[in-house]
């Protein structure tokens, strides 16, 4: 990676938690909440901008948790599904040389992570824990633009067919938090 690229991270904290029972967004682990957590590894990566797309209870978020230093987008179109919040990333975005897109609802995601996905080549890369796919996302320029015409609730899953992936088991712990169950499993 070119130090002089410029990169911004988003967080994608549109979702209305439905299974989680609320604003999973505002979930408090170790006292902040898990959106502050992927902002936290964000701002340690060195990127140059940091934007956390919205939707619903983006009033509520907005008010609870410190999004300081961050951009904020508003996805009007959040119950569209994680393409939606993507397009609505990196519209926010605008004209950048790489993207890297993390989930408000992964906490244990790493700067170091962040930075080792960046590291690798290519139009896209991504982040494997014990090869399974998960994140950061890292899309640059040649995929950048496909990325802004998605559409469903698959995210940008099929532009990583060939993205380079890139092991990080060792760096980071991929475990979302998509229920109580899961938050207090992770508390212990």
């Amino acid at each position: 990676m070119d130090p002089a690229t410029r990169g911004a991270g988003i967080v994608l904290a549109a979702g209305e938690g439905r299974r989680f029972g609320g604003p999973k967004q505002l979930a408090e682990l170790d006292g902040r909440p898990l959106v502050e957590h992927a902002l936290a590894a964000l701002r340690g990566a060195g990127l140059d901008r940091a934007i956390v797309v919205l939707g619903a209870r983006a009033d509520e978020v907005r008010a609870a948790a410190d999004l300081s230093g961050a951009e904020i987008a508003v996805c009007p179109d959040w119950a569209e599904g994680l393409s939606a919040s993507v397009r609505c990333g990196l519209a926010a975005a605008g004209e950048v040389d790489e993207v890297v897109v993390l989930l408000a609802d992964q906490p244990f995601i790493t700067p170091a992570a962040i930075a080792r996905v960046r590291a690798a080549p290519g139009p896209a890369a991504r982040a494997v824990y014990g090869g399974a796919p998960g994140h950061p996302v890292v899309l640059r320029r040649d995929v950048l633009a496909r990325a802004r015409e998605l559409r469903g609730d698959r995210g940008f899953r099929d532009l990583l067919g060939d993205a380079a992936q890139v092991e990080c088991g060792d760096l980071a712990d991929p475990q979302d938090i998509d229920t109580r169950e899961d938050l207090e499993v992770v508390r212990r």
